[in-house]
């Protein structure tokens, strides 16, 4: 890999990345309507091979990322997977492998066991069978988590269990939760969807009402009360659709601070949703990680504070939320300088409560959805 190109001197300098996620794969067995990956996967160019993925391993650790994320798509279909685990143990990561469990069987969780892999995730579409598989668009796909789930608790590795929550399933919160006890999982991640990729396209249909989150919210503390007056080991995570905050997240603690992103294609992203933005990203193929991190115009875009216009420059929390997701100021403004709607001072917050209040009308039913396809990634690419 060469180290070329024009490159944008920070106003502010970084310290290394701590978090490499490698998507190695945009296929995938599920047709999730909430998938975060690009609309357009389907013309994504070719995936990185064994020899290139390691070697982006290697660069990064040399720069000091400890946390190897495996994901997708799905990263059970590249076939080289445990090849990949057993180099980024010899390269001295924490390795987490991000999946729905479709194509997860019990020899290869061993074949991961025995190449170093430290951590699975396991991600549920609904506690309910039916719901569950309409969603993934596949009528074995919850019988094939719950067997997987239980695989990777009988292995040794924590139980993490993920359910992207919506105004499909949000209702059922009780029955998510008492799974996730059922399974003995010890983290429960309940995150409300976040419109980013298929999730905003499909938005309409997905954002759940605020009497819906509410409610939800407040059964998930009251088992958290009860599991930790029982001293249960299992800890409940809820996260808040950005759409009913007044102030903004801190967007990946920071554009280009800590978390580096690779695609299928080896284009390198500060945040997995930032390819749909207008901004030149550099790619693995043609130059070195450290360049990318410290020298490249994409992941200096919107480092420090320099780049920011009123209200966000002279707010006084921007050295808390950094201005927000550049990427919901882009898809929802035109303009990734912008400051991030969700806030409150945004001269666009407007379109927040717009989108609020439309989650308050009859929802759309969810064969109305759009769901992830290649056949519907093309469709779009074509429009």
């Amino acid at each position: 890999m060469r180290n070329s190109g024009s490159s944008s001197k920070p106003d502010h300098q970084p310290g290394p990345p701590f978090w490499l996620l490698a998507e190695l794969t945009y296929r995938c067995p599920l047709q999730c309507p909430y998938c975060s990956n690009p609309l357009d996967f389907a013309q994504q160019g070719e995936e990185l091979t064994t020899a290139q993925w390691i070697e982006v391993f290697r660069q990064a650790r040399e720069l000091g990322a400890a946390q190897l994320g495996f994901s997708g798509g799905e990263p059970l279909v590249r076939q080289d997977l445990e090849e990949l685990i057993r180099a980024a143990r010899e390269l001295g990561y924490y390795t987490n492998l991000i999946t729905s469990g479709i194509g997860l069987t019990e020899a290869r969780l061993t074949a991961f066991k025995d190449a170093g892999l430290d951590h699975i995730q396991v991600s549920f579409q609904a506690a309910d069978e039916e719901v569950n598989n309409l969603l993934a668009g596949s009528r074995k796909a919850f019988a094939q988590k719950l067997a997987m789930a239980r695989a990777v608790k009988a292995q040794g590795y924590p139980m993490v269990l993920n359910f992207v929550t919506h105004r499909h399933n949000i209702d059922s919160i009780e029955r998510i939760i008492e799974l996730c006890i059922e399974l003995e999982a010890d983290f429960v991640e309940l995150a409300t969807c976040q419109f980013y990729g298929w999730a905003e396209l499909n938005r309409a249909g997905l954002l759940p009402t605020r009497a819906q989150l509410e409610r939800a919210e407040r059964i998930t503390n009251e088992y958290r009360e009860k599991l930790a007056a029982e001293k249960h080991p299992c800890k409940l995570i809820f996260v808040t659709p950005d759409y009913y905050e007044e102030r903004p997240k801190a967007c990946m603690n920071g554009w280009g601070n800590l978390f580096l992103d690779i695609t299928p294609d080896g284009t390198a992203l500060p945040c997995h949703s930032a390819r749909q933005l207008p901004v030149q990203f550099p790619n693995v193929k043609e130059h070195d990680v450290r360049h990318i991190w410290y020298e490249s115009f994409g992941f200096n875009r919107f480092r420090g504070y320099d780049w920011m216009p009123e209200p966000c420059r002279s707010c006084d929390e921007k050295e808390k939320d950094f201005g927000g997701c550049r990427c919901q100021a882009f898809m929802l403004t035109g303009k990734a300088e912008n400051a991030d709607p969700v806030c409150a001072k945004s001269a666009h917050h407007g379109k927040i409560l717009v989108a609020r209040e439309e989650a308050e009308r009859a929802p759309l039913e969810l064969s109305d959805l759009t769901y992830r396809n290649e056949r519907a990634s093309r469709i779009i690419c074509r429009a």
